[in-house]
Order: C-alpha cells, then structure tokens, then sequence
C-alpha cells in the first residue's frame, strides 16, 4: 500500500511529459505528410500539372492523384525535397526569432528528415508504386536516392541531438513545460480534426 501511495505522485508528475511526447510524435507524423503532400503539389502546380486529389487521413498513408502530369520527376521529387526545406525553413525562422517552443520547430524538422531519409533512401528496395519508385521509373538513378537518404538522415538525427531534455528525458526527472504539452495536445486534435473533416467532404 506504501509504494502504491508513493508511486502515484511520480506518475502525476511524469503527466505533462506524457503528454508532450505522446501527442507530439503524432502530430509530427501527421504534419510530417502533409508537408510531404505539399511538395508534390506545388511542384504539379509549378509544372502544370492538375491535381485531383490529396489523400490525407490519420489512418492512411497520404498520397497526391494528378490527372495531368506533365513532369513527373519534378513533382514526385517535390514531396521529398519540399517536405524536408519548409520545416527547416520554419526551424530556421522561429530560432531566429528566439520565439518560444523552438525545440519543438527543431524536433519536427528533424522528424521530417529523418521520416523522408528512410523513406526515399531505402523505400526503392520494396518500392511498387511509391515515390521511390515513381522516382526511378521516371529517371533518376538509384544512388541518388540513397545519396539523398545519406544526407537527410543524419541531419535530421544531429537535429535531434542532446534535445532530450526538453522532453523530460536526459536525467531531467519527466520535467517539461506544461504550456508546451497543451499546445502538442492541442496541435495534434486540430490537425487529426481537421483530416476528419476534411475527408467527409
């Protein structure tokens, strides 16, 4: 009856924590494909092409029809590409500004490295259809893919580096900023809202 008395105030205080990460990481996933989405669809738009649907759900893996698709490469290539610079652009932009929660700018830029580094760098090997594939149908050699995978990877784990402690991790006890748990709760029920929403259209 002891430890479960003493145990309790430990598992209230490790909440905010919880929460942080449990809601950030997935609404890094989920941000991480809609930036994903918006490459191909600049780049389609850039290329005159015509998109006729982005798919994005929580449940699904999201994907961009075109009907007309005049450069394939270009577009196919701006999901990772542009899904990689707008949340470094972001990062860059916030910490600039030295506004607050530039760790979490900082995390997102990483995951998306990291998520688009896998993805395109290894995705060719099972590829049947995916951008990795698309990639290599239209022309691009395989190395540049692992090349791209090389270089993202890394740089999205460097973005990681020593940032533990702001996610209650590295000998910090599970302390982090409350307000910054509201607003990663907050963040992942808009954007999982805005999905639903979206896709009873």
């Amino acid at each position: 009856m002891t430890k479960e008395r003493s145990s309790f105030p430990l598992l209230t205080n490790r909440v905010p924590q919880i929460v942080l990460i449990g809601a950030f990481i997935p609404f890094c996933w989920l941000a991480m494909q809609v930036v994903h989405e918006t490459g191909h669809v600049l780049m389609a738009r850039l290329t005159k092409g015509e998109v006729t649907k982005v798919a994005l759900h929580p449940l699904i893996m999201s994907r961009t029809d075109l009907a007309e698709n005049p450069h394939p490469l270009a577009v196919v290539w701006g999901g990772p590409v542009v899904g990689c610079l707008i949340p470094l652009i972001a990062f860059a932009a916030v910490a600039i500004g030295r506004m607050p929660w530039v760790y979490l700018f900082r995390f997102f830029a990483g995951f998306c490295l990291v998520a688009n580094g896998v993805y395109i760098g290894t995705g060719w090997l099972l590829a049947n259809g995916a951008d990795p594939g698309v990639i290599i149908e239209n022309g691009s050699p395989k190395w540049l893919l692992v090349v791209f995978g090389m270089i993202t990877f890394p740089a999205g784990l460097f973005l990681w580096h020593r940032q533990g402690h702001f996610f209650g991790l590295a000998g910090t006890k599970g302390r982090v900023s409350n307000s910054a748990s509201v607003v990663s709760a907050g963040l992942l029920v808009a954007l999982v809202a805005f999905e639903l929403i979206r896709n009873q259209r």
